[in-house]
């Protein structure tokens, strides 16, 4: 089984990439984040020709998040379980519940989770108090509705690198969002619950990023952070044989999303490709 997470930036924008991933990785199931697009205008259509329900939680020109799976789907929740809240009007009333972040369903007799976690902006701004805050809820819906014992895959862009080994330049960096030792802990708390951070435990070299800023030339000279992961529990760490950040659909036309997905193989390696990484 192939499970894989990818920010597509514009899952309707960026259609056509996605299908040749999809023909090109063959995952049993992709978690794909900031979709931006409405449930009523989300490709379903197009997954369904070539084999996949899509499962979308989104809410137009920001955020959005799905499932495409080829195993079946079940127990589908999203929001952890409630409704959107409704948006303030005041710019500064940052509400992450009013905001579409969360999907999950079991797949293949596989609990999975996408999620996109708020992006924080700068630190000390109402923006970062909210990711933390939409952190603690994560954590909270982990503990009254999962289990660790359970096959569980939580995954997607979480905007949080873990550690120093996970951006370009930890200096350049400092005192920025996305590194913050709270930024950090929240994410370490869903360790705690009991996941396992899966590319890490195939790859511990430094280097490997997920996501590089469009700007600056930053994707050729790898100026980039690891963001986009798949937390996994322990019966899934059991069947583990393969990770692997695909840099290649990071390259060419059409224009692609600034992330890469993520892939791990459960049980047997999946269809090969050749990720684009200097061996």
């Amino acid at each position: 089984m192939r499970i894989a997470t990818w920010n597509v930036n514009s899952l309707r924008a960026r259609l056509e990439k996605v299908m040749w991933w999809l023909g090109r990785a063959r995952p049993d199931v992709l978690l794909m984040q900031e979709t931006k697009c409405l449930d009523g205008e989300a490709p379903v259509s197009e997954f369904t020709a070539v084999g996949y329900e899509l499962i979308h939680h989104g809410q137009g020109q920001w955020n959005g998040v799905a499932i495409a799976t080829r195993v079946g789907a079940g127990n589908v929740t999203s929001n952890f379980g409630n409704a959107l809240e409704p948006r303030e009007g005041d710019e500064e009333e940052v509400n992450p519940f009013s905001e579409a972040r969360m999907v999950c369903a079991t797949c293949g007799g596989v609990r999975v989770i996408s999620l996109y976690a708020p992006n924080g902006r700068t630190v000390d701004s109402p923006h970062y108090a909210a990711k933390l805050q939409w952190y603690e809820r994560l954590h909270r819906w982990l503990t009254e509705a999962c289990s660790a014992d359970e096959a569980l895959v939580l995954g997607g862009d979480m905007n949080v690198a873990p550690a120093d080994i996970d951006v370009w330049d930890p200096a350049a960096l400092a005192g920025a969002t996305h590194v913050t030792p709270r930024e950090r802990a929240a994410f370490s708390a869903l360790c705690d619950f009991g996941l396992t951070d899966a590319y890490r435990l195939k790859h511990p070299e430094p280097g490997k990023y997920t996501w590089w800023d469009y700007r600056g030339g930053n994707f050729h000279r790898n100026v980039g952070m690891r963001i986009d992961h798949l937390l996994v529990s322990k019966p899934v760490v059991q069947r583990l044989v393969w990770a692997e950040i695909d840099r290649e659909a990071r390259k060419g036309k059409p224009i692609p999303s600034d992330h890469a997905p993520l892939a791990i193989d459960l049980d047997e390696p999946g269809e090969p490709f050749d990720p684009g990484w200097p061996s």
